[in-house]
């Protein structure tokens, strides 16, 4: 078996970097985004002074802030997910199935392009 089978071509190579640094400022955007939407739920004002709708507003603030967090949080690990397949990619390992060592579909690659498994190993992991 030939190096070229088990490896993607320089093109197929640079197709899938631009992907990823697509997606890459996407997602860093989307994170800059929810860092000025949580600061500025920090700046609440004092306009409002009627204490029970007050104790509602901090609830719901509350937990608008958590799931800001929470989607912060998801983005970031994807942000790495995808900054690791940018190494993958310099290292010529990007797109080879670690369950299988076979070479990953194109199409799974461009739909998830941060993944490490073929759909085959991925079913394998679940039962």
């Amino acid at each position: 078996m030939s190096d070229e089978t088990i490896r993607y071509s320089r093109e197929d190579l640079a197709e899938f970097e631009q992907i990823i640094q697509d997606k890459l400022t996407a997602a860093r955007k989307e994170v800059a985004f929810i860092k000025e939407t949580l600061s500025r739920k920090n700046d609440s004002g004092t306009d409002n002074t009627a204490s029970s709708s007050k104790v509602l507003e901090d609830g719901a603030d509350t937990a608008e802030k958590e799931s800001l967090n929470q989607l912060a949080s998801r983005q970031m690990k994807f942000i790495q997910q995808l900054e690791n397949a940018l190494v993958r990619i310099k290292n010529s390992t990007y797109g080879v199935c670690i369950g299988t060592g076979k070479l990953i579909p194109k199409e799974r690659l461009r739909a998830v392009p941060h993944t490490q498994h073929s759909i085959e190993a991925k079913m394998a992991r679940r039962d």
